[in-house]
């Protein structure tokens, strides 16, 4: 079924619900008090989100695949963002796992959202 809002994507969806997963983490504890980190991380989340929106309501599929891609490379600095806070101990194993797991499961949809735009 082809969508006719990014609302419709499941693309879309995942990454609103990882950046809202990942927005309610840095508010807690320790996580909160690292302007630095929680910033860039809320800020790189968020990216992504607004990207995969910005790139479908673009005028050509070309415009599309750029955002795509920069919402991929996101994807790729949660990832690393994830891995520096847990090194600072502000994520415990279990929610450090989950998170990871949802970035990974965004970035590889879209990769498959890419691969299928002509």
């Amino acid at each position: 079924m082809y969508a006719r809002q990014f609302e419709e994507l499941d693309v879309w969806r995942n990454a609103r619900t990882l950046c809202t997963a990942i927005i309610a983490v840095s508010q807690r504890g320790r996580f909160r008090a690292d302007d630095v980190l929680r910033k860039q991380i809320y800020r790189a989340a968020l990216s992504i989100v607004s990207n995969i929106a910005e790139g479908f309501e673009s005028r050509t599929i070309g415009l599309n695949r750029e955002f795509l891609g920069r919402a991929k490379g996101s994807a790729g600095e949660v990832r690393a963002q994830l891995h520096i806070a847990r090194d600072l101990g502000y994520l415990d194993d279990s929610v450090y796992a989950e998170l990871l797991a949802k970035v990974r499961h965004c970035s590889a949809q879209l990769q498959r959202y890419m691969a299928r735009l002509h």
